[in-house]
């Protein structure tokens, strides 16, 4: 959800950007920073940025200069000057000081003679503000820009992330091709262990024949197995749909497809395959964590 997009125009009149910036959020986080004159277009404003980027901590700044020569605020107070330097030339005069051009230049640096650039700003008239209906299209241009940066970014996320998935894809067939060994190992422990057992006096059939079955349902890992793949298909499909709620069902898909992951782990009971387990968090992980950037 990281993003950037700018929109700019310069006319005789006026200079005004609108300038976007997006980080990683789960809701929507916006900050404006408006001139004064637009301050009643601020809900409408909020709301379009909420309509098109739906989520992200969202920064946007609209800047809006007029040229010297265009502003009708006055620049200097001649009262407040008049009176300074009179002011100064009397204290001149009676301190015995030369007066003149040098009284004039630190009457002007007094304040209030010379207005501050903000002051200039804000004693502008509102009424010669631009309409919003003017300056609206930079909006929509900027979060134009803004979508199609986080559409190019989406892109190479997707393509990084299915490369993860491949990824798990390639392990998990690890695991369906040493599945035969492990089971095979298991057996031979089995039979090992029912040969010393039915030797003992004590040797009760039925109820060995009760826990073997148990035992070897709770190390059957295929409905795992069948699980996980299909999720991973899925999880593929749904990167590639134009789904508003992407991120969101990306991530619950990335929460199963952990917990056949962790249920494969849990029931091999074989260090080829825990292995290949470990692999697979790790690949999921980087999954994980890149998903913070889908919406």
């Amino acid at each position: 959800m990281t993003g950037y997009g700018q929109a700019h125009r310069e006319t005789d009149a006026y200079t005004a950007t609108v300038e976007l910036k997006s980080l990683n959020s789960k809701t929507l986080d916006l900050t404006l920073r408006l001139p004064r004159f637009l301050l009643p277009h601020e809900l409408e404003i909020r709301n379009a940025v909420a309509k098109a980027l739906l989520r992200g901590k969202i920064n946007l700044s609209l800047d809006f200069v007029r040229p010297t020569a265009a502003r009708t605020a006055t620049v200097l107070n001649k009262e407040a000057l008049t009176a300074a330097y009179h002011e100064l030339h009397a204290v001149a005069q009676a301190l015995g000081l030369p007066t003149g051009e040098a009284t004039l230049l630190a009457a002007l640096r007094l304040p209030g003679v010379l207005p501050s650039a903000a002051e200039a700003r804000d004693a502008e008239p509102v009424e010669t503000a631009v309409p919003w209906a003017e300056l609206q299209p930079l909006l929509h241009e900027a979060l134009a820009a803004m979508q199609q940066f986080r559409s190019d970014e989406g892109r190479t996320l997707t393509a990084e992330i299915l490369g993860y998935v491949a990824t798990i894809r390639q392990q998990l067939a690890a695991v369906e091709l040493h599945d035969p060994n492990r089971v095979a190992h298991v057996r031979q422990r089995l039979q090992a262990q029912v040969a010393e057992l039915a030797a003992h006096e004590q040797f009760n059939a039925t109820r060995f024949e009760q826990e073997v079955l148990y035992y070897i349902e709770k190390l059957d890992i295929a409905e795992e197995k069948v699980r996980l793949a299909a999720h991973l298909t899925y999880f593929e499909q749904a990167a590639h749909q134009p789904d508003e709620a992407a991120g969101k069902k990306l991530a619950f898909l990335a929460q199963e497809i952990g917990r056949e992951i962790n249920t494969i782990g849990s029931k091999a009971n074989d260090a080829t395959v825990q292995h290949l387990v470990v692999g697979m968090k790790e690949e999921l992980e980087k999954i994980k964590e890149q998903l913070n950037n889908i919406l």
